[in-house]
């Protein structure tokens, strides 16, 4: 058993689900435009605009600036981001990873 075993695996990620979908969620489900949003968090509208569509990654200093607007951690926004950046890495690198050994 590995040292990192214990850690969850991230297959039921859909790679179609962006963290900007979350991000429009809240939005939405607060009446929030992320025109308020990139005000309220000083974050340029661009920024927020390509995070939305999935063109911007979530930063950690986005994170943080969105853990503190919407009354949640900062990890939360940074684990949506990682997450999904990971389960895209895995798809795109399955058929190297397939050929390197587990000792």
């Amino acid at each position: 058993m590995g040292i990192f075993d214990h850690l969850p695996e991230v297959d039921n990620i859909a790679l179609d689900i962006i963290p900007g979908d979350t991000l429009r969620e809240r939005l939405d489900s607060l009446g929030i435009s992320a025109y308020r949003l990139s005000k309220e968090t000083k974050i340029q509208q661009t920024r927020v605009s390509k995070i939305l569509k999935g063109e911007r990654s979530i930063t950690v200093d986005t994170a943080l600036r969105f853990g503190k607007f919407f009354g949640t951690s900062a990890q939360f926004w940074i684990n949506l981001q990682i997450n999904y950046d990971l389960k895209v890495a895995l798809e795109k690198n399955k058929g190297e990873l397939a050929e390197i050994h587990h000792y």
